[in-house]
This record gives structure tokens, C-alpha cells and sequence, in this order.
């Protein structure tokens, strides 16, 4: 800091004495600076010092000049000064302004014959725009450029070609004049490409926040995708406040590759330019040649250069501008031609011109003398710097260097090509996506427990967390492939992340829009929603929406032998069989059938309903009922039995058998349509607002969304969604509730439930996937979704998944009873009711038995010994008396039955009741 003020005050006195000595010297020059670049007045100065102490180029001769400033977009004080330098006596006039003093100046020059060697500028560093300034075939052009055209048009189109982009935006600066690229626009136009352009203000926070304040997101998100593609036409300072605020707003990615086209851009520009980029950056710089000899770097033929400008350390040289160079090139060319000229003994005396006078005459040597500027050439600072037939320098060399992706601080710059004029480009600008070979890179992965994508397999006591799961193998196969390195954290608030209401999102997205996370793993769906902020990579497992239920218990139901038939229709049999009984009974009461000799089978009510029910499960018995009213009934009760008794066995065979259970709820439509279950989901998950979006859609045609969404929007949210899937299973094994989430997550669940107490019902149609989520403009998705292409292709992708979510279980997935079976047999569950039933009549017909039997010796207590021999005939009494309907029917057939009766040889029996015409 202390070089620059000493190098003021040195250059200070060194014109002040040139200037007094200004009378006694016949080389003196003039100069134009403008009143922002002191510099160029710093570099003039040394330059003239360091030529007067030449003694090989001057000899005895000295330099001395005149030096005024101007405003650059004044050309009247323009012309005005350099009036005052002509009239003061000058050889020629070197000038350092921008363009709209230099038709001034080219004007005036041409008017006094004095030789003009114009040295184009922009303000500030920015890049240089076309000056315009007319050049004719005459010989009284007086103006030399001494820079070189501006080419960034020509280097513009090469390098976008070689890239072969077709899509980009231009930044510029709000110095410089779009109208100097307007000849790239143009061709760019016509082979179709998309270019937009954007004004940078000076204040760049402000322009960003009004970016954020008209845009939607959905705006914003276009935006984003146009800033992948970008060229910077500005100043480095304007270039790097950009490029910060850019990357702190998130408008930018790792996918996106700028381009940089400044021709004052310095080796301490370029590295901060990088350091505050990520991406690819392209940085297009004019350059110029450097001696291999750091010894010869000062000396360019017989000349030395001031060390404060040759020597690449030094702070006054890293700072220089490219005018500066030029400028101190211009004072070597015009000392050699001053030179060349006093050796050829055609030395011209300066003239004192005025542009006052109408009638003013140029300066005669002024013909002359631009003739030696133009052949003369020289090597300084710049290079080679000499004059084409058209008075301009076509010396010129564009550097283009170039960074890879990542956003790692000191990533190296390498050179990627040249351009110049001639030669055209030099190097292959390819531009490259990211390639296979990962080696080195260590990414941050942020994840949300959830099984059987992610979960914790290890937690020793100081030693970090190790995970496991489905996405955990997919991550470790891509890191095996690609050679990458991983560290893997959880989301701190545990959740996959969903919008803000100041618009920002939490949870794991908002981990990767942050950038505190490079990927996100775990069941992260792929939603529009996510994909506006995050990238993902091609699904690498299909997703749908599922339920969890819990599984039906299996009672045990000791009376399944009934199960056959209903309750009512068991009453209705049992009251069938009495009512038969009973008509029986009347049927014969009132037509008494005839009884077979020797029949021990009496009309009694009681062996009537005994016959009947014999007859109903089928044991036969005899028949002693011939009247045809009785056997007309009894056949239609034995057709009836046999009706009962077959459906009744095929029934009870099928019951037994399979068990046909089947749950009510089957599928997304049938828990829509029911209350009895209360559902739900994770609260601010992608479920929950797929449904709320499908639900509150007034053009959704299915109404199972709208349905669902009133059950899950009870108390907004609150009463039936948890704040973690874990909390929703653990709901549905221990209340009655029913778990909407993804399909894969309750599977794996009711594989692997110890107790087998889940089922799952689902959606066969796969409507979204799951990915890896990015960063917006991640370098690495396309590599991933590639390998995750690749494992799919292969197979490994399914021998994966077969890991987690095997085909044979210990559980059946689907069934909402535990339906074991083992070969069809039946167990002594199906038959307990059989063996209570046959239990119970034993115990019942013990108990009557004692009972009989303590009934048979009470009676006989009481009955005397003298009587047991007239108790047969009390016996017979007894028969006879209570067969009395029968006695009707035998008085009317006594003949008959007498006469067969003898015929057969058949004898009264005591049983009948004594004689047939007993009254």
C-alpha cells in the first residue's frame, strides 16, 4: 500500500520537470486520460521514465509530454483539451477514454494530421462494447487502435457452439452497452437457440428479492432451469457479488454451467470467481505471453521494464488493467518510431497548431510521421503490438479456463483452450456430464428412519450409528459402483418435509434445499411438489397407497356342529318334530291302526314323538301305523328329514372344511364407505396431502377421496392422524383403528409382526415411485438414475427387494384371519359342541336312571308282599284301559279278527285285555 503513493509523488515531480524542460526538448507527446483512470496516468509516467533512462533507444534525446484529463462522455472538453496539447506542440496523442469522446477525437486528428494512438476503455473493468468509429480508405486516417478489436462475439459463438448449448441467458451489467453483442445475438437467432436477457442493477440483494416477491414458485422454478445455462457479461466485482448472492438464494445448482467473458479478469479474480461458484464456471479472458525465463521477464529486447510491472507478485501489477499494459506498450512504439526517425535523419519539428482558426494548416510532418508509428513494431507487456493495414492491432489472445463440478473450496482451474483471430480455437471445449468414477467424493446423506427402507442395525455406546434397509443396500450399491464415500445423519425433525407457510419447506426436502445435505434417502416419494425445489433420480421402486389393518382373532366357537343351520331355523326343526308327534298321535286316536300280533308298540304320545324324531335322524324303528292318513304324513316327514339331514351334512362339511371368514373391508373404496373404523395417516406426509389434494379436488370423479379425506380431516387433522408411522401401527395392534400409508412399509410390517396380527389391503396400480432426492441441479442424478437403470436391468434390484420383502412369509399378507390349515383335517376344536351334547345326555340320562331308581324302591315300599301276585293282572288293567280309543275299532271288527285269528292259530295274549266282547 505504501508503492502507490510514493509512485504518485515520483511521478508528480517527474512531470513537472519534464514539463519545465519541455522548451529545451524536441520530443514531447500529449495525453488524454479519463478522470476516473489514474491509473493509466501512473503506467504513462513510468513508462516515459523508464525510456528516458534508455540510452540505447533515446540516446541523449528526452521524452516529455503534457497530461490532461476529461470526462469521459464529454467530447466537447475532448476536443477542447486536446486543441490546448496541439497548440502546445505535440508529436503525438495518446488517449485512454471510452467511445463516445473517441469519433471526437479520431475527427480532430484527421483535421490536424496528428497521429492518434486510441486506446479503448470501459468503465469500471467492464467488458468493452464496439466504438464504431469509422474507419475509411483515405490516407487521412490519423487514428491507430491501439487495443485490439472486440472479439467477444466471435469467442461467444465458438465456445456455445462447441458446447453445443441451446439454451441460454445473458447477464450484463448495467455499464455496459448490449448493443456489442448484438452480432452473437444474431447468429444465435438464426441456428435457433433460446436466449434470454437480464439487466444486473447495482444493487443485486434488491433485484433478487423482487425476483422472489413478483414469481411464483412455479416461476421461480422455470428460472431456476434457465440459470443452468448462463453467460456473464460484466465487471469481476458485479460478477462476484452475483455470483454470491445467487448461490445463497438457492437459484443456482451443482448442474449449472456459466461462462464468464471479461478480458480484465486477473489471476486473483479467477480464483475468487471460483470459490464463490458452484457448478462448472467457464472463464474466457484475454491473456498474453509470459517469458519461460523468469530472468527475461523484465526485458523485451534491449528494454527493460519497470519491476513494478513486470514482476506477477507485486500488487501494482496484479491490479493492472489491461489498459495499463497498452498504454506502456504505446510509449515503447512511439519511442522506437522517434527513434527510427532520428536515425533516418527525417526528423519533423513540432508544430504549433490551433483548431481555432478556420484557416489553420495540419502539421506537415504529421504524414510522416504516422507512416513510422504504423511499420514500426515493438514487444512489451501485451506482446507483440503492431498495426494492420487498417490501423488496428490484430494482435490479440483469448485464455479459456475452465473448473468441474462440485462446490468443494479450492477446486482446481485448469486451461482448457485458446482462441485468436487467426488460429480460431485451440482445445476441446466438450462439455462433459459427470463421469462414472466418484473416487474421492464424500457426500452428506440425510435420512428419516423408516422400515424397511432405513433403520438403525447398531448403536454401541461412542461410536456412530450404523443403518440398514432397503434404501440403505440401494445407497451402498451406487457407492460401490461409482467408488463415492457417504456420511448419513436423520433429519432432526424426523420428518420427509413439506412447504412452510413462509414458503420454505422443513424436514428432510428442506435439508437438501439448504444445501446442509448433498442426498435424501429413506420412502421419500416422488411429488410434483418435492421436484420443484429438489431433483430426484428415476424411481428405483414403484409406490402405492396402502391400509394396515388388524387381523381378525379366531374365536373358538365349541358348537360349530351347529353352525350349519341358523338358530331360527334349529327352532323351527325342533318345533316341526313336536308338531308331528302330536298329529301322529291325533291321526291315530281317531282311526286306531290295526297292530300286528305279538307287537310290543303302543299309540302312545310318547312313542309317537319317539317315533317321530327317530325317523327325522334317520334310525329307523318299527312301523306300527298302517292307516293311510298316517303313512301319507310320515312319508312326507321322511322326505322332509331326508332334505334337512343332506343339507345339513354338505353344510356342515364345508364348514368344517373351510373356513369362510371373509373381512368386510377389502379395498380403499370399502374403508371410504364405512365409519365403524376410525382411519388415518402420517400428518403433513405425502399421503396425507395426496389425499387432501384428490379429496378437496371439486373435479375428482372417484369420491373415495372426498370420503376419505372427511375421516382423515376430523378436528383439522388432529383426531386420527399420528405424527409418525410408528405411532400409526402402533394404534392399529392395540385399538381399533385402521393405518393409511405406503404399501411397502405396511408389508414389510405384516411380514415380519411376531404375532401375525396385521393384514394389508392396497392399490394394484402404481401411480408414483420412490427416488433419491438431490439438490436442485445436482451433478449426480444423471449418474444415479443411470446405475439405478442398470441394477433394474440386471436383476439386482429384485434380489434386493426380495431381501426385505420376501415371497414366502412367516404371515399371509391378505388375510384378515389367521388361516392356517394343515392338510384339511379337522381338529377337536370343530367337534367340542358334538362331545358336550353327547356329554350332557349322559350326565341327563344318569340322573333319570337314579331317579327311576329311587322312584321303583319307593313304590315297592309301599306296595304289600300278598299283592305282588294279582300285580300282573293290575298290569294288564292298567294296558287295557289306556288303549281305550282302540276299542271302538276291535268291537266293530270282532268277527273279522276272530276268524283270522283262528285260522292262524293265534291265542288271546293277556296284553290285548282280555276277551274281544268284554265290554
Amino acid at each position: 500500500m505504501e508503492v502507490l503513493p510514493l509512485l504518485l509523488v515520483l511521478s508528480f515531480w517527474w512531470s513537472r520537470t519534464l514539463d519545465s524542460a519541455s522548451a529545451d526538448s524536441i520530443i514531447h507527446i500529449g495525453a488524454i486520460f479519463d478522470e476516473s483512470a489514474k491509473k493509466d496516468d501512473e503506467v504513462f509516467r513510468t513508462a516515459v521514465g523508464d525510456l528516458n533512462q534508455n540510452e540505447e533507444i533515446l540516446q541523449t534525446e528526452k521524452i516529455t509530454f503534457s497530461v490532461t484529463f476529461v470526462d469521459g462522455n464529454n467530447p466537447f472538453q475532448a476536443v477542447q483539451e486536446a486543441c490546448e496539447l496541439m497548440n502546445q506542440g505535440i508529436l503525438a496523442l495518446v488517449s485512454s477514454i471510452g467511445c463516445t469522446s473517441a469519433g471526437s477525437l479520431q475527427s480532430l486528428a484527421d483535421a490536424m494530421h496528428i497521429p492518434h494512438l486510441f486506446i479503448q476503455r470501459s468503465t469500471a473493468g467492464t467488458p468493452r462494447s464496439g466504438c464504431g468509429v469509422t474507419r475509411s480508405n483515405r490516407n487521412d486516417d490519423y487514428t491507430l487502435s491501439v487495443r485490439p478489436p472486440v472479439y467477444l462475439n466471435d469467442v461467444i459463438l465458438r465456445v456455445v457452439t462447441e458446447y453445443a448449448w441451446q439454451k441460454l441467458i445473458i447477464f450484463y451489467d448495467s455499464e455496459y452497452d448490449i448493443r456489442g453483442i448484438q452480432e452473437f445475438l444474431d447468429k444465435v437467432s438464426q441456428q435457433g437457440m433460446d436466449v434470454a436477457l437480464q439487466k444486473v442493477e447495482n444493487n443485486i440483494n434488491k433485484m433478487i428479492t423482487t425476483l422472489f416477491d413478483t414469481m411464483r414458485i412455479e416461476e421461480l422454478n422455470r428460472y431456476r432451469d434457465t440459470l443452468r445455462r448462463a453467460i456473464l457479461v460484466m465487471n469481476p466485482a458485479t460478477a462476484k457479488a452475483f455470483i454470491t448472492e445467487v448461490v445463497e438464494t438457492n437459484l443456482v445448482a451443482f448442474d449449472c454451467h456459466w461462462i464468464i467473458i471479461n478480458e480484465e479478469i486477473n489471476d486473483v479474480d479467477v480464483q475468487e470467481l471460483v470459490r464463490r461458484s458452484i457448478g462448472r464456471l467457464t472463464i474466457i479472458r484475454q491473456t498474453f505471453p509470459v517469458p519461460q525465463n523468469i530472468s527475461h521477464r523484465c526485458f523485451r529486447g534491449n528494454h527493460r521494464i519497470s519491476s513494478t510491472l513486470c514482476d506477477p507478485k507485486d500488487p501494482f501489477a496484479q491490479n493492472m488493467e489491461i489498459s495499463n499494459l497498452y498504454i506502456y506498450d504505446t510509449v515503447l512504439l512511439l519511442a522506437n518510431a522517434f527513434h527510427k526517425k532520428l536515425e533516418d535523419r527525417k526528423w519533423h519539428s513540432m508544430a504549433s497548431l490551433s483548431c481555432i482558426r478556420k484557416n489553420s494548416k495540419p502539421w506537415q510532418g504529421g504524414r510522416s510521421m504516422l507512416e513510422t508509428i504504423k511499420k514500426g513494431g515493438v514487444s512489451g507487456l501485451t506482446g507483440e503490438l503492431e498495426f494492420g493495414e487498417n490501423g488496428g492491432n490484430p494482435n490479440v489472445h483469448f485464455e479459456i479456463l475452465g473448473t468441474n463440478y462440485g462446490e468443494e473450496l479450492g477446486r482446481g482451474v485448469r486451461k482448457l483452450g485458446c482462441w485468436t483471430p487467426v488460429t480460431g480455437l485451440n482445445g476441446s471445449l466438450t462439455d462433459k456430464k459427470l463421469e462414472n468414477n466418484m473416487r474421492g467424493v464424500v457426500l452428506r446423506v440425510v435420512t428419516v428412519l423408516e422400515e424397511p427402507f432405513v433403520m438403525v442395525s447398531e448403536n454401541v455406546l461412542g461410536k456412530p450409528k450404523k443403518y440398514q434397509g432397503f434404501s440403505i443396500d440401494v445407497l451402498d450399491a451406487l457407492s460401490n459402483y461409482l467408488g463415492f464415500n457417504y456420511e448419513i445423519y436423520v433429519a432432526p425433525d424426523h420428518k420427509y418435509g413439506s412447504p412452510q407457510e413462509d414458503g420454505t419447506w422443513n424436514g428432510l426436502v428442506g435439508e437438501l434445499v439448504f444445501k446442509r445435505a448433498d442426498i435424501g434417502i429413506s420412502a421419500l416419494t416422488i411429488t410434483p411438489d418435492r421436484e420443484n425445489v429438489v431433483d430426484f433420480t428415476t424411481r428405483y421402486m414403484d409406490y402405492s397407497v396402502g391400509v394396515l389393518l388388524r387381523r381378525a382373532e379366531k374365536t373358538v366357537d365349541m358348537f360349530a356342529c351347529l353352525a350349519p343351520f341358523d338358530l331360527s331355523l334349529w327352532a323351527c326343526i325342533a318345533g316341526t318334530v313336536l308338531l308331528v308327534g302330536l298329529l301322529v298321535y291325533l291321526l291315530n286316536w281317531l282311526n286306531p291302526p290295526r297292530l300286528q300280533m305279538g307287537s310290543m308298540t303302543s299309540t302312545t304320545l310318547y312313542n309317537s314323538m319317539w317315533f317321530v324324531y327317530g325317523s327325522f335322524v334317520q334310525q329307523g324303528g318299527e312301523v306300527p301305523y298302517t292307516t293311510l292318513a298316517t303313512r301319507m304324513m310320515m312319508g312326507a316327514w321322511w322326505l322332509f328329514a331326508l332334505i334337512v339331514i343332506s343339507s345339513y351334512t354338505a353344510n356342515l362339511a364345508a364348514f368344517l372344511t373351510i373356513t369362510r371368514i371373509e373381512s368386510s373391508i377389502q379395498s380403499l373404496q370399502d374403508l371410504s364407505k364405512q365409519t365403524d373404523i376410525p382411519y388415518g395417516t402420517v400428518l403433513d406426509s405425502a399421503v396425507y396431502e395426496h389425499v387432501r389434494m384428490k379429496g378437496m379436488n371439486p373435479f375428482e370423479r372417484d369420491s373415495m377421496y372426498s370420503q376419505m379425506w372427511r375421516m382423515i380431516n376430523r378436528s383439522n387433522g388432529s383426531e386420527n392422524n399420528v405424527l409418525e408411522s410408528q405411532a400409526g401401527i402402533q394404534k392399529v395392534k392395540y385399538g381399533n383403528y385402521a393405518f393409511v400409508w405406503d404399501a411397502a412399509v405396511l408389508e414389510y410390517v405384516a411380514i415380519n409382526d411376531p404375532d401375525c396380527s396385521f393384514y394389508t389391503i392396497g392399490n394394484t396400480v402404481a401411480d408414483r415411485g420412490y427416488g433419491i432426492a438431490l439438490q436442485h441441479g445436482s451433478p449426480y442424478r444423471d449418474v444415479f438414475s443411470q446405475r439405478i437403470l442398470e441394477l433394474q436391468q440386471s436383476g439386482d434390484m429384485d434380489i434386493l427387494k426380495h431381501k426385505w420383502w420376501p415371497k414366502n412369509g412367516q404371515c399371509d399378507l391378505y388375510s384378515s384371519v389367521d388361516t392356517k390349515q394343515k392338510g384339511g383335517a379337522l381338529d377337536i376344536k370343530s367337534f367340542a359342541g358334538v362331545f358336550c351334547i353327547l356329554a350332557a345326555g349322559i350326565v341327563l340320562s344318569c340322573f333319570i336312571a337314579m331317579l327311576e331308581t329311587w322312584w321303583n324302591k319307593r313304590k315297592g315300599s309301599r306296595v304289600p308282599s300278598k299283592e305282588a301276585s294279582s300285580l300282573q293282572n293290575e298290569t294288564t288293567t292298567s294296558e287295557r284301559r289306556n288303549a281305550w280309543p282302540l276299542r271302538p275299532c276291535l268291537k266293530l271288527g270282532t268277527s273279522t279278527w276272530r276268524s283270522q285269528a283262528s285260522s292262524r292259530g293265534l291265542h288271546q295274549s293277556s296284553h290285548l285285555g282280555g276277551p274281544l266282547d268284554d265290554p
